[in-house]
């Protein structure tokens, strides 16, 4: 899939908005990617996780985890199409952590995955998460980078999509600076 084929799926979903916002990663910017309104689409879903599947299918995957809320329908498709189960972390007490009766084997082999990393922490968190458990990290997968491939990740990364979408501290923000108030559309700020 092309860069304006993937994008074209965002702005049909609506998915693509402008404004001012602030990322869950606290920084501010005048788009916005609202996976959730492409996702909720089952076509879209599995033609743009099939695709992230493809970059893992030789690797021996046998769990992939994303942080919840965003990478959680990632997950479950990127899963479905490497036939392997599906897992998320979500907060605990402010960590990321796995509950509902979730569990990564030691030695399991596991790629994390999420909608759109801006900054890479909460794939971090969750690579944390596989560390903790003992399982084994292959590699990490995002439908979108926004940060122009400048997130590090510390690990092999993988986006579908690669944006350079520029995103300001609040201090810095030129929009806070002429006084737009910035929405929170994310999940983390819920």
């Amino acid at each position: 899939m092309t860069h304006d084929e993937m994008l074209n799926i965002y702005k049909k979903a609506g998915a693509l908005l402008e404004g001012h916002f602030e990322l869950s990663s606290g920084l501010h910017s005048s788009v916005y990617l609202q996976s959730a309104l492409v996702l909720q689409h089952p076509e879209y879903a599995s033609l743009l996780c099939s695709q992230l599947a493809e970059v893992f299918k030789d690797r021996k995957i046998e769990v992939v985890i994303a942080p919840a809320l965003g990478g959680i329908i990632v997950a479950h498709e990127v899963a479905r199409h490497l036939g392997v189960r599906a897992i998320f972390a979500e907060r605990e007490k402010g960590a990321l952590a796995l509950r509902r009766g979730f569990r990564i084997e030691e030695g399991e082999r596991a790629i994390v995955v999420e909608d759109v990393i801006t900054t890479g922490g909460s794939v971090k968190e969750a690579i944390a998460v596989v560390e903790k458990n003992k399982g084994m990290l292959v590699g990490v997968g995002s439908l979108i980078d926004r940060s122009g491939g400048t997130a590090e990740i510390g690990h092999p990364y993988h986006s579908l999509l690669v944006l350079s979408e520029p995103a300001f501290r609040p201090q810095e923000c030129p929009l806070c600076k002429s006084g737009k108030k910035a929405v929170k559309p994310g999940s983390r700020n819920l």
